[in-house]
């Protein structure tokens, strides 16, 4: 299925006038069926924006056809060891410990050795690790029995994001257990291309993607080892196809997810496949982690909308070959640009947030190629070859049913320049991409004037109509020459304060007709109220729809208040999936955003923590800000936290808006102001 992905609210939004232009059963799939310079490198730069301050299975080979790349021969081997890299000191700490705990379960053996970096926290619990109990700071532990531990070293305050911490580990611990097979598992608050992390210790200090490359390299080449066997990221976002560019020269396969990973993460009793039959090959671990994590999902009851590919390292250079064909036609037929944009604003997403500073514009890049070739022939041939060579990529994954569609892979794709970080730049694996992501902005930059997004309103408002079901519909007609530009629409509906001023409640996806030129959207006239069973609070509303209309997804922005810390409030998403015909929701899970490493995690329970809605509020004169929906707060005890749409009262003043975009980024919206019958 496909999640389609409305835009956020931007200056198009504001009500100062009526018209405005501006300027998961879960699934399991298993494969079957060199960069040019940069141009243009300051366009980022200058268009940018800051961001404010995580089933049958065996060793399948991919059949992408008689062109695909040989497969890589796995040599076989007799013992193997695990370096678990937990970057433990930030709010995942409990998580982190019972990941160390499970894999204590295993232990080592004669032919298995699992050895542990773990960097602890001060503030987030004292659960106690094996045998180790509590601590603060960095040790390196050998598993050794199950449930007991020998202290290898006492690292103190240590940087876990310092490239050479991570070099250390894995060199010495190669060196301490040389085997047949290695893999490295890391673990943290991912991001995709932007990296894990952050250390809070160390000054909220993140391992990017050149610190991981540099890190793993440096370790290997000390220890005197071409590759691991396997690389795992227990993270969010990391399933990316700039991540799996820049390990291909570090590992052989990789294991990640698309899609932001609950807070238990991955199994790690799946080791026990390794201590039971130490002969075991790669894919066959990598499909035993995948099982694992698939399991405790369902177990959890996190397993709507989870994600996690095996990726076949060895064959990225043709995908990059790929990436790169369809980047230059891209250049040369730039007409396909509103294809692109369309394609984006419809295609599964992953780490979502209605604050697009703090959306990650992470795509699938199987969905998103697929689009874009059927939406613009010129490009079909070029956008087929990277299906082909990314199906010969993943060997293995398994989703959810919200995201059981994915293709194992995402890619970094701003919908508009303002909101791409000139960090990317840096990413030099992504070099083809970001190619592609120049001359997709150059083309937006070039829409001529007569054809940038504009209503047709002849009397400078947009028809409601009420029907007696209590919904309200919003229409208004569209400029013909602008029609072929457009992206996506939404309607926006909110609060008519005293002073001029709207509270926004939500928004969704609206619809475009091409035949008749008109653009509408329906609002049931109700308002999203979330129940602690003591206190109410209105909350913002950012509902999306997969394309088969059986999910809903539901991202609800808060400020979370943890109970041991008040004073240190922090971001945070409510992240629901909705079964829209069963009417229940199948997952509910709290993440906090890192701005320092841009990456997600979920936040460990804290029933006796606050949740704070928040709210976009547009004042009389344009600005924005979000805002408490209540300065009670609600118990952050997210099992019982109930939800409700209440209908607005009779007389409520409300803002209606619909919002048209283009794929240069340019808006046009067009409102009024109606009461509530």
């Amino acid at each position: 299925m496909t999640r389609a992905r409305a835009r956020r609210l931007g200056a198009g939004s504001l009500p100062r006038s009526t018209t405005c232009s501006t300027t998961r059963p879960a699934t399991r799939s298993t494969s079957g069926p060199a960069s040019r310079p940069l141009a243009a490198l300051a366009l980022l730069a200058l268009l940018a924006t800051p961001a404010l301050a995580g089933c049958g299975s065996g060793e399948s080979g991919g059949q992408g056809g008689a062109q695909a790349p040989a497969a890589d021969v796995e040599q076989p081997g007799e013992s193997w060891t695990v370096l678990i890299y937990s970057m433990a000191d930030t709010d995942l700490e409990p998580f982190m410990v019972t990941d160390i705990n499970e894999a204590g379960e295993v232990g080592s053996t004669d032919k298995l050795k699992v050895r542990a970096f773990v960097d602890r926290n001060a503030g987030y619990g004292e659960e106690p690790l094996l045998d180790q109990g509590d601590w603060v700071g960095g040790r390196v532990l050998d598993l050794t029995e199950p449930g007991r531990t020998e202290l290898v070293a006492d690292l103190g305050d240590v940087n876990s994001a310092d490239p050479a911490t991570l070099a250390d580990f894995i060199a010495q611990g190669i060196a301490d257990h040389p085997a047949d097979k290695y893999a490295l598992i890391i673990s943290d608050h991912g991001a995709g291309w932007p990296g894990i992390g952050p250390d809070e210790g160390s000054d909220y200090d993140v391992l990017d993607l050149i610190d991981i490359g540099d890190g793993i390299s440096a370790g290997l080449e000390e220890a005197g080892v071409e590759k691991l066997d396997l690389l795992g990221f227990d993270a969010c976002l990391m399933a990316s196809y700039e991540v799996a560019s820049a390990m291909a020269p570090v590992a052989r396969r990789m294991v990640a997810s698309q899609e932001l990973e609950p807070g238990h993460g991955w199994d790690y009793r799946s080791l026990s496949v390794l201590a039971e039959d130490p002969t075991t090959g790669t894919e066959t671990f990598g499909s035993a982690i995948l099982d694992g994590f698939e399991q405790q999902a369902i177990d959890s009851g996190t397993e709507a909308d989870i994600t996690l590919s095996m990726i076949d390292l060895t064959r990225m250079p043709a995908l990059d070959e790929a990436v790169e064909a369809f980047s230059d036609e891209l250049g040369q037929t730039p007409e396909v640009a509103p294809a692109v944009g369309r394609a984006e604003s419809t295609v599964l997403a992953f780490g979502k947030s209605p604050d697009p500073m703090q959306d990650s514009n992470h795509s699938d890049l199987g969905l998103l190629v697929e689009a874009i070739g059927a939406d613009a022939e010129e490009v079909s041939a070029p956008a087929e070859a990277i299906a082909t060579a990314l199906d010969d990529v993943v060997i293995d994954s398994v989703a959810g049913p919200a995201t059981a569609d994915a293709t194992g892979l995402s890619v970094y794709l701003p919908p508009s320049a303002d909101l791409a970080d000139p960090a990317y730049q840096e990413v030099a694996e992504a070099d083809p991409w970001e190619e592609l992501l120049l001359e997709y902005y150059e083309a937006g930059d070039a829409i001529p004037t007569d054809e940038l997004p504009e209503f047709d309103t002849a009397d400078g408002e947009p028809t409601v109509n009420l029907a007696e079901d209590g919904t309200l519909e919003l229409k208004a007609s569209f400029a013909d020459a602008a029609l072929g530009n457009l992206t996506d629409a939404v309607i926006s509906y909110g609060l008519v304060n005293g002073d001029g001023s709207v509270t926004y409640l939500g928004e969704e996806i609206a619809d475009v007709d091409p035949d008749t030129a008109e653009v509408y959207g329906t609002y049931d006239l109700t308002v999203l109220v979330l129940d602690d069973q003591v206190d109410t609070a209105y909350g913002y509303l950012d509902l999306d729809l997969s394309e088969d209309l059986a999910y809903g997804y539901l991202d609800i922005p808060l400020t979370y208040y943890p109970s041991y810390d008040p004073e240190t409030p922090q971001e945070a998403l409510l992240s629901a999936v909705l079964d829209v015909e069963g009417g229940g929701f199948v997952s509910e899970t709290l993440y906090g955003y890192d701005p320092d490493s841009q990456g997600y995690g979920e936040l460990p329970p804290d029933p006796e923590g606050l949740l704070v809605p928040d709210v976009l509020t547009y004042t009389a004169d344009g600005e924005g800000i979000w805002e408490p929906t209540t300065d009670v707060g609600l118990y952050a005890d997210i099992p019982n936290l109930l939800y409700d749409f209440e209908p607005l009262e009779s007389g409520t003043e409300i803002w209606v808006e619909l919002t048209a975009t283009d794929y240069g980024g340019n808006s046009a919206t067009t409102g009024t102001q109606v009461t509530v019958p």
